[in-house]
């Protein structure tokens, strides 16, 4: 009680004394993360603010990307804001490129700090955060249900910035909506800056943005402290209508703003990562409400150690060792068209279906869509479990056991449920008398296999954010990983080839060719990433 009422006396003091919430308006350099722990991003900015002159720097992961604005210079009366970030096309990757946006009348350039107006907090007192003693200030928001409370933390005694925090709470659903902090590292102002500090690298020309121009959303992907310090969330408003209108998604009043919150999330890590100047890009894609547990139901493999069956992997089954650096069964017509599994965990079967598809197709020479709902109704009896997961090697010893696996033609449409086995009133097309399972991480094995056999069922570690919402580019993730017990998803490497230098595996996933490209990604080679030779078969067709 005595402890409760000294911090009373303390704070009481502190704001008869008038302690004020801090106003940075003097010229600054600092560090600082963003922290989004619902997206699992931390990205590293480090910021210029120089309202004297009219400018403002924002470098995003050390740099990787730099957001250069001017509200006024000579020939540019209102402005202008400059990109430098790694481009990427198909043919191109990651150059180092400057894009330019003049503003005009109706819309000049402002600058950009990285510090939030505190006009309207009010002083909570002196508190100790992570062992430092800090000031701390709070705004609380009503809006309906929604409740955004905004916390900052400066050091005392000086004010120096600590900590931005937003929490967002919907009361009627009964759970936070939105969370993240911006940790301010270091802060020194006020400082004197060089013409140079402000500057496009000298060997950049920069040039309009390609295509119809930057949007609103653009610039937000571009320059995120507009959201997550000064509260600019239209952008994610109208991405999420254009969402449910691209994907026809329609939900109940109740949903809408738990599936809202999950996208605002997920949006918020694909244009965080693609600041990153990976590999690969990501973009929003039909999953992009989905929660986590969502996405585990749509990973269904797990891997059977001991025994599996089939007949032992020989080198002498391989008969054409001098292989081409690219190729792809698309191409010859050995690979039917991408489909949707949707939220049942089937991607087994799709792997099952297209190595006996492409095996077919090489002995007859025609290429026949098989049935993924037959494996899923009828293959319980060697251990398969439908939607709630399976392996190819039982599919297999289930299709020997049968006759053969039926056309889809034949056996009906895939229902992404468990379902009646209607196998006795179809006839099997194709028979299978055996398969191989490739030596484990041999990527020069599974390379002559594909080419020799056709295409391959193959699992990987599918469990990262970063593969649900890939788009292009060699996608290498490094906290993937390629032991048989973290593979968790089932798929079909058609090819191999070589990009911009990253050798790597052309997959067929089966999330719609809404997902990737066209329903494809292409996979790093390098270090067995996300375990593609880890887990891969073929087959022998009667």
């Amino acid at each position: 009680m005595a402890m409760l009422t000294a911090c009373a006396l303390l704070c009481f003091i502190a704001v008869c004394q008038g302690i004020n919430p801090p106003v940075y308006s003097k010229p600054y350099r600092l560090r600082a993360e963003i922290r989004l722990p619902y997206a699992e991003i931390v990205e590293p900015i480090f910021a210029l603010f120089d309202p004297v002159n009219n400018r403002s720097r924002v470098d995003y992961y050390d740099g990787i990307q730099r957001t250069v604005q001017l509200a006024s210079a000579p020939g540019l009366p209102y402005g202008a804001e400059f990109k430098v970030i790694p481009f990427s096309t198909q043919t191109v990757l990651n150059q180092l490129s400057c894009f330019q946006a003049n503003g005009s009348q109706d819309a000049p350039t402002g600058i950009t700090t990285v510090l939030p107006d505190l006009t309207n907090f009010t002083f909570l007192g002196e508190q100790i955060l992570e062992g430092r003693r800090v000031y701390a200030f709070q705004k609380v928001n009503t809006v309906g249900k929604k409740v955004s409370t905004y916390t900052f933390w400066s050091s005392f005694p000086e004010n120096f910035p600590v900590r931005y925090e937003m929490m967002g709470y919907d009361t009627l659903l009964g759970s936070h909506f939105d969370k993240y902090y911006v940790d301010y590292l270091s802060y020194k102002s006020p400082v004197q800056f060089s013409k140079e500090d402000f500057a496009v690298p000298r060997n950049l020309t920069c040039s309009s943005y390609p295509g119809p121009g930057v949007s609103h959303t653009d610039k937000i992907q571009m320059n995120p402290i507009k959201e997550y310090v000064h509260h600019h969330d239209k952008h994610v408003h109208e991405s999420f209508e254009h969402f449910k209108t691209a994907h026809k998604k329609q939900y109940s009043p109740q949903e809408h703003d738990s599936r809202k919150h999950v996208f605002r999330q997920n949006l918020r890590y694909i244009h965080s990562k693609n600041r990153a100047g990976l590999s690969y890009t990501m973009s929003v894609n039909h999953l992009a409400d989905r929660t986590e547990n969502e996405m585990k139901k749509m990973r269904g493999f797990r891997y059977t150690h001991g025994n599996r069956g089939g007949k032992q992997f020989t080198s002498e089954a391989l008969k054409v060792q001098d292989v081409p650096d690219q190729w792809d069964w698309r191409l010859i017509g050995a690979v039917t068209p991408v489909k949707d599994q949707a939220i049942c965990g089937s991607c087994w079967s799709f792997g099952t279906t297209g190595t006996i598809e492409g095996a077919n197709f090489l002995k007859t020479g025609n290429l026949i869509r098989l049935s993924q709902q037959e494996l899923i109704d009828c293959s319980w009896g060697e251990g398969n479990n439908g939607c709630d997961g399976g392996e190819d090697f039982r599919s297999y010893k289930f299709l020997i056991e049968n006759g053969g696996l039926t056309s889809e033609e034949q056996y009906g449409q895939y229902l992404a449920i468990d379902s009646f086995c209607k196998k006795k009133l179809v006839t099997p097309v194709v028979q299978i008398t055996n398969y191989t399972t490739i030596p484990q991480g041999d990527l020069a094995t599974l390379k002559l296999s594909i080419f020799n056999k056709g295409p391959i069922s193959v699992a990987i570690d599918a469990s990262h954010k970063s593969f649900s919402f890939y788009s292009n580019g060699v996608y290498y993730e490094p906290d993937c990983k390629s032991d048989p017990d973290s593979l968790d998803h089932a798929v079909l490497a058609v090819g191999y080839g070589t990009l911009n230098g990253q050798n790597y595996w052309l997959v067929k996933n089966s999330w719609s060719t809404y997902w990737g490209n066209d329903g494809y990604v292409l996979m790093s080679q390098l270090n067995n990433n996300c375990g593609v030779a880890t887990d891969a078969t073929y087959v022998d067709i009667k």
